[in-house]
């Protein structure tokens, strides 16, 4: 007796196709080239979960930077000021304190300038 794809393959190549819906040309038609595209999107997703992380740590990096020099310290003299002062936060809240909070900022400034003076 010979073996029959049955429900089986249709339920997965289903799944696929339903996974490919709306891209573009025969990529959402063809089980093919949608599977290709559909397994090429899992790498993409996976990549870039973690270049996500990457990308909004520059951010925070840069502007927390441009706080620092509008208070005339450089990034990396505030960073180890904060570690000194045993001030321990992070770039993320660092970063929304410099946008939103000026003052706030410019008295962890004076306590990592005053850390460092020590």
């Amino acid at each position: 007796m010979r073996v029959k794809g049955g429900n089986v393959a249709k339920n997965r190549r289903k799944k696929i196709l339903k996974l490919a819906k709306g891209y573009y040309g025969s990529k959402h038609l063809l089980y093919k080239t949608a599977h290709e595209q559909v397994m090429r999107s899992f790498n993409y997703a996976y990549r870039d979960r973690r270049a996500t992380k990457r990308n909004f740590r520059k951010l925070w990096i840069t502007r927390i930077n441009a706080a620092a020099n509008q208070n005339n310290i450089s990034y990396s003299k505030l960073m180890h000021g904060l570690k000194l002062a045993n001030i321990d936060i992070n770039r993320k809240m660092l970063s929304e304190i410099a946008i939103n909070d000026e003052a706030g900022f410019k008295k962890l400034v004076e306590t990592a300038k005053k850390s460092l003076a020590k």
